[in-house]
């Protein structure tokens, strides 16, 4: 009885693990590898999260509209790993950001390299890669 219920436990954890691995998308699922970016605006909003960390910045155009994209890291372990801490950038500091754009047309993209108005430079763990 008790080999039983061993067994669908650990059955009900892989199935759990799986659906968890499924819903995890890969870059190139979300991202254009060949659709590379640089903005510059003002942070709005950090949320350190898993399993990726995301950032808001708005960023003005040419014709002076404004648009607030969202950009997507590495999970927060991985961005301590590369330098980050949680005060590395704060809502109001100008940030310029290397990225690649979203796929579907939203403003997202997932950012490869951010400087920071002090002229630092942080890499960000993207899932295509974490140098230039």
């Amino acid at each position: 009885m008790r080999n039983r219920l061993l067994r669908r436990a650990a059955a009900a954890g892989l199935s759990l693990a799986a659906t968890a691995a499924l819903a995890h998308h890969s870059f190139s699922a979300e991202f254009d590898a060949n659709k590379r970016v640089t903005m510059t605006g003002t942070v709005t909003k950090v949320e350190w999260q898993n399993p990726h960390t995301w950032f808001y910045v708005d960023v003005k155009s040419d014709s002076g509209n404004v648009a607030n994209w969202g950009f997507e890291l590495a999970s927060p372990n991985l961005l301590m790993r590369q330098g980050w801490t949680r005060a590395s950038m704060k809502v109001g500091d100008v940030v310029t950001v290397e990225a690649y754009l979203a796929k579907n047309g939203t403003n997202n993209a997932n950012a490869h390299v951010v400087t920071l108005a002090t002229g630092k430079t942080l890499y960000t763990g993207s899932s295509a890669g974490s140098r230039p």
